[in-house]
């Protein structure tokens, strides 16, 4: 697993699971909606922590500076 993600990234993903956790958590968010970003958090919070988002590893992407994206997969 080749880290992927630079620091804005992981600091924007972090941010978004923490203030969709926050709304959740106050109940402004219920239902369905609640339920589908609460996944969406946990996932960005994961990928923010870990530096490492399969997405941009199948498609070839990287923020991480200083390095040249690697080619998609066939």
């Amino acid at each position: 697993m080749k880290l992927n993600m630079g620091m804005v990234d992981r600091v924007i993903r972090i941010l978004l699971a923490i203030v969709i956790a926050i709304l959740y958590f106050t109940n402004v968010m219920q239902g369905t909606v609640a339920l589908i970003l609460g996944v969406v958090a946990v996932v960005m919070l994961l990928t923010g922590v870990i530096s490492f988002c399969p997405l941009y590893a199948l498609l070839g992407l990287s923020t991480r500076p200083g390095e040249e994206p690697a080619a998609p997969k066939p």
